[in-house]
């Protein structure tokens, strides 16, 4: 005989009002506020990258031209080091008051230290403060990216319907992306319009000047959208258990997420490795790679990369719908084979003469990369519960991101000691290595509700589909267990008729 959804457990049957119906424009508006503060945090990284060797000349004027490149890209990478601090700040304060109201705070810190970053005068004005105060800005940005990303993908799958979390999800990096375009968009179209004295002067600040009405624009829009339904029913929850906990609010015990939920942490580190060293590998270090160590000028570069981001934008939502189809797994491993299948043939393409074959190059380690960036969004958030998904993906995401933030000036270091331009490859292959890792350990979230969470559904039609889907989850697993109680029943019956047997020979045994 089959049994109701709560007939083997104490826990409160799933009716038909327990599943969340997420109101569209709600949906709307939390994606696009994500979407944007995402994009004009990955604009900022996309610019300093550009103009990395530029930056090297405005403030580091004495060295020489690779130890200006890795001296600029130095001081990209060291606010990686505070990253931790601030996803364990922001995480805490996340589960503690809400999402919505920790990412208009980081919104601001980053349009604010991301515009100061324009107004810094070079060496040759106020000597050593000029990288002192680049320093403490890109300080500032770490800080408060340290719970941006990780706030941006919790805010939109919670507020995603389960059977498109992985469509949404993906728009998230669709920011991040357009980020780049846009900031090296804006690079190029500066460095083909201005002389070369003009662009070193003054013309490299307009691209964070920018970034304070971009500031207020995304700040206009976190603050307009609502608090994620997952974090309210949280709160309703714990209301209900003790009338007490509403003013004290969640609490978040880092020695809990550490011993309860090691391996989710550890899928997390180890998707975020391979996806961000590949991320940061390309977006940020290969327009220096190119005019650097190949010798090709800044904005031709620059230009075929741009070409290559703005593919990327198609394809990653494309990633992320399939994704709702077939799962998230065959995406991190098809990534992550192809990069280490095809990291030597692609860096082989890109140092050659041809304009083709490099664009062809970028291309191939481009659609790797949307392979990973599509599906991290929907994927990182499910692996965690409400009370504490914010603080522990913080944490195991910027942990991993101290690693793969030093990718750039770790590459252009390898590059500049070994004197082998392939070294880039194999740092990739190695990050891949870690990517299948990672995939043979993924627990498949595609298609069910967060860890902890109630299912989400887009309409009414859709959540009585839901009902029923978990009715007919638990009527099978009751099925499977009387299956193989019977079956073990038998087994039993077997065992003492060959025991009878025995004695029925053996009396003595008995």
């Amino acid at each position: 005989m089959t049994q109701s959804p709560a007939a083997s457990s104490n826990a409160k049957p799933l009716h038909i009002d327990d599943i969340t119906v997420v109101d569209n424009s709600k949906l709307k508006k939390a994606v696009t506020a994500a979407a944007l503060g995402n994009a004009m945090e990955w604009f900022d990284f996309g610019v300093y990258g550009f103009v990395a060797a530029t930056l090297g000349k405005v403030f580091f004027p004495d060295a020489s031209p690779a130890v200006q490149t890795i001296a600029a890209l130095g001081t990209f990478s060291v606010p990686f080091l505070v990253r931790p601090l601030g996803g364990v700040f922001f995480g805490l304060m996340g589960d503690k008051f809400g999402r919505q109201k920790v990412l208009s705070i980081t919104i601001i810190i980053m349009a604010i230290s991301t515009f100061l970053i324009g107004l810094i005068p070079s060496y040759l004005s106020i000597g050593l403060w000029a990288p002192i105060l680049l320093l403490l800005c890109k300080l500032a940005q770490g800080f408060s990216v340290g719970g941006e990303y990780t706030g941006a993908a919790v805010f939109v799958a919670e507020y995603a319907p389960d059977r498109q979390r992985g469509f949404l999800g993906s728009w998230l990096d669709f920011g991040s992306i357009a980020g780049f375009v846009l900031g090296a968009g804006l690079v190029v179209l500066l460095q083909t319009s201005l002389t070369e004295a003009n662009f070193l002067e003054w013309g490299w600040r307009i691209p964070f000047l920018i970034a304070g009405p971009l500031g207020v624009l995304g700040l206009y829009l976190r603050h307009a959208a609502e608090e994620t339904p997952a974090f309210i029913e949280q709160l309703e929850k714990m209301e209900q258990e003790d009338r007490a906990a509403l003013q004290e609010r969640p609490t978040v015990s880092f020695r809990e997420i550490f011993s309860k939920y090691r391996k989710a942490l550890l899928i997390c580190i180890g998707m975020v490795l391979v996806t961000n060293i590949t991320y940061y590998m390309l977006l940020t270090y290969m327009p220096t790679y190119l005019s650097s160590s190949l010798g090709y000028a800044e904005e031709h570069g620059v230009f075929i990369i741009v070409v290559v981001m703005i593919g990327m934008l198609f394809v990653q939502p494309v990633v992320g719908f399939v994704s709702d189809k077939i799962g998230r797994k065959p995406f991190l491993l098809a990534g992550s084979l192809g990069l280490f299948l095809f990291a030597i043939p692609a860096f082989h393409f890109i140092g050659s003469d041809s304009n083709v074959q490099i664009f062809l190059g970028l291309l191939i380690l481009a659609v790797l990369l949307n392979c990973l960036t599509g599906v991290m969004a929907s994927t990182l958030p499910a692996l965690f519960p409400t009370r504490l998904r914010y603080s522990a993906l913080a944490a195991s995401f910027n942990i991993a991101i101290i690693v793969a933030g030093l990718t750039p000036t770790v590459a252009a270091w390898l590059v500049e000691r070994t004197d082998n331009l392939m070294v880039p490859a194999y740092y990739l292959m190695f990050a891949s290595v870690i990517g299948l890792i990672t995939a043979l350990f993924l627990p498949e979230t595609a298609n069910r509700p967060l860890r902890g969470d109630t299912p989400t559904a887009s309409n009414r039609k859709e959540a009585k589909e839901l009902l029923q889907q978990a009715y007919d989850h638990i009527e099978q697993s009751v099925q499977d267990v009387e299956e193989a109680i019977a079956k073990a029943e038998e087994d039993l019956e077997a065992l003492k008729q060959k025991r009878q047997r025995l004695v029925d020979r053996h009396p003595e045994l008995d």
